[in-house]
């Protein structure tokens, strides 16, 4: 998408975004479309790490869950607003993302999954043994009756988070038209090779990791003044790794946009089935999804859609042939 265009693209989400919390009467669509953006932003955020560097992380729900704590802590103890809980929560999470990125800086695959998720254990067990927060039975958020320029807190949220997923867009999309995306998708191919060629592999792995924990622990800060509570089993959830991860799959790692497609999609299915049949039907809806992307849509839906340079080394490989084997 041209620069001209996708600022426009942005502009008119943020626009669509304030005249629906103006104009929709139902209540149910804010809850419902809050949680989809929230998954739009946390897929977003695992995109920059798994999709542009090919690190896996699993460890979604600890830093979504951190970003939430950090948030009720400044704005429930500090009495600070909204957007320095944001700020606060960015800034912690972020720093999290750049200790587990240092941490394991040499393990990959599997191993570097496993790290992640065990992070996201400890912070679980910790979060449970701390009673300031609530502990493991949680604890009730206190937030204001109202906000300027909305008619309750409720569609006041919704228009941030659709905020912080622009926000993530943006830096998303520069990480992946600039050096930046370069050298990731570098280190995603042949992390030995890009290494020999110059790449900064390491500045480049603690840089991924540090933005994506940070927009992860972004759209978290929110969660608990929506939810009018916190309490650790809702936020350390592992159907919001899992989610995280199908969500770009479906749409496509190599852009910025599949993240988004991919949280349209199966985020309005996921809202749909749970209203019309079950909730308990999402678990299954996400492994057909995932099984069929797999199978007919190996790159995403965007993989119908290639770029120019796509399609280029496309023809390239069609003209020249399989390589020979000795």
């Amino acid at each position: 998408m041209k620069s001209s265009l996708f600022w426009v693209f942005i502009v008119a989400s943020l626009t669509i975004s304030y005249l629906a919390s103006r104009l929709i009467g139902n209540e149910y669509y804010f809850f419902a479309f809050f949680s989809i953006l929230q998954l739009a932003a946390l897929s977003t955020a695992w995109n920059i790490m798994g999709g542009f560097c090919g690190y896996i992380n699993f460890g979604t729900p600890g830093f979504l869950a951190l970003g939430a704590y950090t948030g009720m802590i400044i704005g429930q103890f500090g009495g600070l607003p909204l957007p320095v809980q944001i700020l606060g929560a960015a800034v912690v999470s972020g720093l999290l993302g750049l200790f587990t990125g240092y941490m394991t800086l040499r393990l990959k695959g599997i191993f570097f999954a496993i790290a992640t998720l065990a992070i996201s254990v400890i912070l679980e067990t910790v979060v449970n043994n701390l009673d300031f927060v609530g502990g493991a039975r949680g604890m009730v958020v206190y937030r204001p009756d109202s906000v300027a320029f909305f008619s309750n807190y409720n569609r006041f949220l919704f228009f941030v988070m659709a905020c912080i997923v622009v926000i993530g867009v943006v830096i998303a999309r520069y990480v992946q038209v600039s050096w930046i995306g370069r050298g990731l998708r570098a280190i995603r191919d042949n992390e030995e090779a890009a290494e020999g060629l110059g790449v900064p592999t390491l500045n480049l792995k603690l840089l991924a990791a540090g933005v994506s924990g940070a927009l992860m622990g972004a759209a978290g800060a929110p969660s608990p003044l929506f939810m009018s509570f916190i309490e650790p089993s809702s936020l350390f959830n592992m159907n919001f790794a899992v989610l995280a991860m199908a969500m770009p799959l479906v749409g496509g790692t190599s852009h910025w946009a599949g993240p988004i497609i991919g949280a349209l999609i199966l985020g309005v299915l996921q809202q749909t089935i749970s209203v019309t049949i079950s909730s308990e039907v999402n678990v299954l809806l996400i492994g057909v999804v995932l099984v069929l992307t797999v199978i007919l849509a190996p790159r995403g839906l965007l993989g119908f859609f290639p770029s120019r340079p796509e399609r280029h080394q496309i023809d390239k490989e069609r003209s020249v042939g399989p390589v020979p084997t000795q």
